[in-house]
């Protein structure tokens, strides 16, 4: 029972641990270095494959360069979305991730495809 009792524990705590917190976009400037969910409409998004890495950029509240934030997927995660990133484009996409800082602007990098969730 005591083993029972402190393997529920731990689940418990792990996954407080990996617990997201949903934000607004419009504050994601609040929130750099933490892992958060935050969701908006796909404004544009340009695959660049010849080169290296073969990014793709997402930008969520407004067009380059007036984007709030950029989603990037790189190739070798691209080939896991069972259809193409290029079809999130004009939808409503949750994307959940650690806020980085690249240029003075906020970006996630998405490492897996189940962080991005079409609404």
């Amino acid at each position: 029972m005591k083993k029972l009792y402190h393997s529920v524990l731990a689940f418990i705590i792990s996954s407080a641990a990996y617990a997201q917190t949903s934000i607004k976009l419009e504050d994601i400037g609040k929130h750099i270095g933490d892992s958060v969910t935050v969701c908006g409409k796909v404004d544009d998004m340009r695959y660049f494959e010849s080169s290296r890495n073969s990014p793709t950029f997402l930008n969520i509240g407004g067009k380059y360069p007036n984007q709030l934030l950029t989603v990037v997927i790189w190739g070798d995660v691209r080939k896991q979305f069972k259809t193409s990133p290029d079809e999130l484009k004009g939808k409503q996409v949750c994307f959940t991730g650690r806020i980085i800082l690249y240029k003075n602007r906020p970006e996630i990098i998405i490492d897996q495809p189940e962080q991005a969730v079409v609404q």
